[in-house]
């Protein structure tokens, strides 16, 4: 049985993590979990509480393991809990005491960080665009410094940028 390889894909909003988390999925025949805060939030309201990003996060729990159990060589995580750690401190300043564990217990092989080096493309559903969007950045790229998880920043426009990012996770699976 081959190992199932779990690669997420983060980095400030508008990076092109969705369309690139689809694409990579696409070319190696993985399994694709999209953003679900964007399926939550549509069918819910714009304005979200502390309740909302901890369902959200509990999602993404479970679509791991429903990876897990599933026959496909790749997953790949539009964002993950790293990203959700960081928006429970950015916006309410703690976060769900199980969380830590959550995120040492459910480990990631690679980390395609998206640098912000693409216009900002406007949303109802998108914040901190300008320079929050270089700080969250910085600080998604420090807590995986922090944590010692393996990442590589992923840039370039268009079909650059994914044959940046398809070329990351070949180097990864030859490590």
């Amino acid at each position: 049985m081959k190992r199932l390889v779990r690669i997420a894909i983060t980095g400030p909003e508008s990076t092109a993590k969705s369309t690139l988390a689809h694409e990579l999925a696409e070319h190696f025949k993985g399994i694709f979990y999209p953003e679900y805060a964007r399926q939550y939030l549509e069918s819910q309201s714009t304005e979200y509480t502390y309740e909302d990003v901890e369902a959200i996060t509990r999602k993404q729990i479970e679509q791991y393991h429903e990876a897990e159990n599933s026959n496909a060589p790749f997953v790949f995580f539009d964002t993950w809990l790293i990203i959700s750690k960081i928006w429970f401190q950015w916006v309410y300043q703690r976060e769900p005491e199980w969380l830590e564990n959550q995120i040492d217990e459910l480990p990631i092989d690679l980390y395609l960080l998206c640098l912000p080096d693409i216009p900002w493309e406007p949303d109802p559903l998108r914040e901190n665009g300008g320079e929050e969007r270089l700080h969250l950045f910085g600080v998604y790229k420090e807590e995986l410094i922090a944590r010692n998880q393996r990442f590589v920043e992923v840039g370039g426009l268009g079909e650059e940028r994914t044959r940046n990012a398809i070329r990351a996770v070949q180097s990864c699976l030859r490590s």
